[in-house]
């Protein structure tokens, strides 16, 4: 033991190749000159933020987009070794990046491991061709099991497989054929997701017009209903069950010891630091969020005062909003919440501040009591997000 605290670090990289009609992240199409301007400008970020936080040792980190895989392999090389320079790093550190599978990956998931990065996580979405396509992905199937292949060759012994479940036109039997494909690969882990549609995306426009009524679909497919997402929902859960995966957390699934370290620290209240355009940090019961627009972000002098303007408003958490959040984040995990270190968080027992709450959602089938730990049941998990508001205090 060294003495030194954890801490998670998250690295936005927004670029991708093409925008998912989909998606409502921070991630966008660039040339390859704003591509290296930006890098430059990360790695001088994290320049300027090591030395404060030297009581630390980096427990995870994850380099997430957009798409981090369209960059070149040196980029992330020198990402690396900047996090290197400025940060202590934990010998066992779970490092983990996002790849697309059309970006050309068999040169580059060498130079990852290379890097350190231990950990991969690959965008499939779904084996079925015309859901891709209907999605706005630019590869196909074949692309993503060459993509497994070579990260497996590449000496990758931890990947992960994201899945989306509720695509429109998407049925139970077309899910199945996904899940069973991927299973077939034994992945270690498997993060299988419900599309929500986002306004201000192609399909949050469309289909909002449509729920209006002020268009029809127009030939696009009809969104699936609530009762269709929810069988697919239980029959994921069997069938990755059947297969050895333990569902850990509302949409993800692991095979044993390998549950995503870096997710479970933000559904514990672990610290974390975000870099790059758009990324939230919490550390020492504080959130932060960095500058959202590129071309500030790329004029920032991080050497003299630039971190006063790369972070918009610092928001303390009172102990009330502390509280809400270690019920709303701990209960997404399947071990759900534990008196004892509530106890230990907040010095009073959970039943003082939620036995009513916990008492009604039990007597509802919503809530599973358990020694001295609280979780969701089945059903609870198919409803999680009016169970969780029922934690909100006065």
């Amino acid at each position: 033991m060294n003495g030194k605290k954890d801490l998670e670090l998250y690295i936005h990289i927004p670029f991708c190749l093409q925008k998912c009609l989909y998606c409502d992240f921070l991630s966008f199409p660039a040339k390859r000159s704003m591509q290296a301007e930006y890098m430059d400008q990360l790695r001088c970020e994290i320049a300027s933020q090591g030395p404060w936080y030297a009581k630390y040792q980096v427990s995870t980190i994850f380099i997430g987009g957009g798409t981090p895989s369209v960059l070149d392999g040196e980029q992330i090389t020198l990402l690396m070794q900047a996090i290197k320079r400025s940060f202590v790093l934990a010998e066992d550190a779970e490092i983990t990046i996002e790849a697309n599978p059309g970006t050309q990956l068999a040169q580059k998931l060498p130079i990852y491991r290379q890097a350190g990065i231990n950990r991969l996580s690959l965008g499939l979405q779904s084996a079925v061709k015309e859901e891709l396509r209907f999605l706005g992905r630019i590869h196909s199937y074949d692309d993503f099991l060459m993509g497994f292949q070579q990260a497996r060759l590449a000496g990758f012994t931890n990947i992960n497989v994201d899945l989306m479940s509720g695509i429109p036109g998407q049925t139970r039997e077309s899910f199945k054929q996904t899940l069973r494909r991927v299973i077939m690969l034994k992945p270690e882990h498997i993060s299988a997701y419900s599309l929500i549609i986002e306004e201000g995306t192609p399909f949050g426009t469309h289909y909002g017009q449509a729920e209006a009524g002020e268009d029809d679909l127009r030939g696009w497919p009809a969104l699936v209903d609530e009762e269709e997402d929810r069988q697919i929902y239980h029959m994921t859960k069997v069938m990755l069950e059947e297969a050895g995966y333990q569902r850990y957390e509302i949409s993800n699934y692991a095979r044993p010891g390998c549950a995503c370290a870096h997710n479970i620290g933000y559904w514990t209240g672990q610290d974390y630091l975000g870099f790059g355009i758009g990324a939230a940090s919490y550390v020492g019961g504080c959130r932060f969020s960095n500058e959202t627009d590129i071309h500030r972000y790329l004029l920032l002098d991080f050497s003299s005062g630039g971190l006063e303007h790369l972070h918009g408003g610092l928001h303390r958490q009172s102990r009330k909003e502390q509280m809400e959040e270690f019920m709303f984040l701990g209960l997404r995990m399947a071990c759900g919440v534990s008196n004892v270190q509530f106890v230990h968080e907040f010095g009073v027992h959970m039943e003082s501040i939620y036995g009513d709450v916990i008492e009604k959602l039990a007597a509802e089938g919503l809530l599973l009591q358990e020694g001295a730990a609280v979780r969701l049941s089945d059903w609870g998990m198919d409803i999680s997000n009016y169970v969780m508001s029922q934690f909100l205090l006065d």
